[in-house]
């Protein structure tokens, strides 16, 4: 950026030199020839007019391609750091997640270590989709599938009460799409839902994708005082303008008792 600056800086001094050669070359036979008025280069033998019209030509082409470059090096400087604040989002999902899953699993080590090792080993799965395939810009819509359906399994074993959880899909298999974008949706209807609920806790959900967009919608009851928006919606909200400009919408509809959330995707 400072180099941008600098740059910058050379070239307005360059152009404002060549913009008084003119003047002063006007202002020099307005003063020594007399004349009340002149034309620029009138006096003068045509070669120079022509050598004065190449030296601008020369200028003006000049100030064109750095124009450009400096267009270029702009536009290239905002995808960097586009790329590194996604990386930087990214890397904020897994641990918010695990962070929260780690926590519950550390109770049930004690109490039915049997049960804490299948979690274990599916927190270990679930571990290895989302340091190697979510590095990735798009995945096959069915791994993400798969990454949910495996999060439900894992918060499923760890309960003590009954949970319903419907999840249908309506999909193309070799469709793509942007990986851990619905799992924080996911993750807040049973953080703030399923966790907080002694009966009756229930998650809906539906994943349909056509050529035109992707649309997930899920649902969960809660109770009233519950529910809250951290980090989590904030990095989704975040990586969905990032990565959807324009090409996305996020909606919530809350009642006393249930959350709904819509995420539709156009397709890229």
């Amino acid at each position: 950026m400072m180099t941008l600056k600098r740059n910058l800086k050379w070239m307005v001094a360059a152009l404002l030199v060549a913009a008084f050669v003119p003047v002063m070359i006007t202002v020099y036979e307005v003063i020594f020839t007399q004349n009340k008025s002149v034309v620029f280069l009138g006096n003068y033998h045509p070669k120079v007019g022509l050598i004065v019209i190449c030296y601008y030509a020369l200028l003006g082409g000049l100030g064109v391609v750095w124009l450009i470059q400096q267009i270029i090096f702009i536009n290239k400087l905002k995808s960097e750091k586009t790329k590194a604040e996604l990386m930087l989002l990214k890397s904020q999902v897994s641990p918010h997640f695990f962070f929260n899953t780690l926590n519950n699993l550390y109770g049930l080590v004690a109490k039915d270590s049997r049960k804490a090792q299948e979690l274990i080993l599916k927190l270990s799965d679930m571990m290895r989709y989302s340091i190697y395939e979510g590095e990735k810009e798009v995945v096959a819509i069915q791994e993400e599938i798969d990454f949910l359906k495996n999060y439900i399994e894992l918060h499923t074993m760890r309960y003590h009460k009954h949970i319903t959880v419907d999840f249908n899909c309506d999909v193309d298999q070799s469709q793509k799409v942007v990986p851990l974008l619905f799992i924080i949706l996911l993750e807040n209807a049973f953080k703030h839902g399923v966790e907080n609920l002694r009966q009756n806790a229930y998650v809906k959900m539906n994943l349909t994708a056509s050529q035109n967009q992707i649309c997930f919608e899920i649902e969960n009851n809660y109770e009233k005082m519950n529910i809250s928006s951290g980090i989590g919606l904030k990095n989704l909200k975040r990586r969905l303008e990032l990565i959807y400009p324009n090409q996305h919408v996020l909606s919530f509809s809350i009642t006393e008792s249930v959350y709904q959330a819509r995420l539709i995707l156009k397709r890229l």
